[in-house]
């Protein structure tokens, strides 16, 4: 068995000018981490968020998927990088936020509160924060926080810079004020408040609501029962930049009809 790890991507599913397919296995020949003619990926799923955002500067949502390292594999300290990959299937938006809060939740240890009702605090730089039980009440202060919930109504408040939330429950609330945030929810229902500068926000879950600063970008998306199926299906994402005239700045959106429509709160 190689090295798990994983690998994001450009919309199309290329990376550096090469283009990629699921379920497939790529050999170079070069030698090194930072050298060409080698493929890079991380262990860590919320790393891969330092080189791929959520959502590029055109409103382009990244691709992401779990990797293999086959080969011989160079390390950095953060980048890992092999001759020899396998690349899974796509994990959507869903499966990279479940497996962000997955490798919170088994790294954390002492951090990593299972049980319903936890409330967790921390003040420190680079905290890591996994929450898997309901009703849970976690807050940070300090920069570069990384903070994965997974339990439903989840209550999430981080003031730091730079920090990465993702939160998987039904009914999340969270809230930062720290700029270039990166939050990501996927559990129905959830509501997201940014305040701080030039923050990616997504919400794929139905019934969401968010609101950023002027210059952060929203991403939501919009969903029907399908009565064939027995399910409720997508049927629109859409991504907008908070200009501050046709997308309002601290100004609550869901997604109705294709289209960002306000929210009285």
């Amino acid at each position: 068995m190689g090295m798990k790890g994983f690998k994001g991507f450009e919309k199309d599913f290329s990376c550096g000018g090469k283009q990629c397919e699921e379920n497939t296995t790529y050999e170079e020949y070069g030698e090194g981490c930072c050298y060409k003619g080698v493929m890079h990926f991380y262990e860590d799923p919320w790393e891969v968020l330092n080189h791929y955002d959520l959502v590029d500067g055109n409103g382009n949502l990244s691709e992401f998927a779990e990797v293999e390292a086959l080969g011989q594999v160079w390390n950095d300290g953060e980048k890992r990088a092999t001759n020899k990959i396998h690349v899974g299937a796509k994990l959507g938006l869903k499966g990279f936020l479940k497996a962000c809060i997955d490798f919170t939740l088994e790294k954390t240890n002492g951090t990593n509160l299972s049980g319903n009702s936890a409330q967790i605090g921390s003040s420190g730089y680079y905290a890591q924060i996994g929450s898997s039980g309901y009703s849970a009440q976690i807050g940070s202060s300090g920069d570069s926080a990384k903070i994965g919930s997974s339990g439903y109504s989840a209550q999430i408040g981080s003031s730091g810079d730079y920090a990465k939330i993702g939160s998987s429950g039904y009914y999340a609330q969270i809230g930062s004020s720290g700029d270039s945030a990166q939050i990501g929810s996927s559990g129905d229902y959830a509501q997201i408040n940014s305040t701080g500068e030039d923050a990616v926000i997504m919400c794929a879950g139905r019934k969401s609501k968010a609101k950023g600063k002027k210059g952060s970008w929203i991403t939501l998306a919009e969903w029907v029962k399908d009565e064939e199926k027995g399910r409720y299906v997508p049927i629109c994402v859409k991504t907008e930049r908070v200009d501050g005239e046709k997308i309002k700045d601290d100004t609550y959106y869901t997604l109705k009809n294709g289209e960002f429509s306000e929210v009285e709160e």
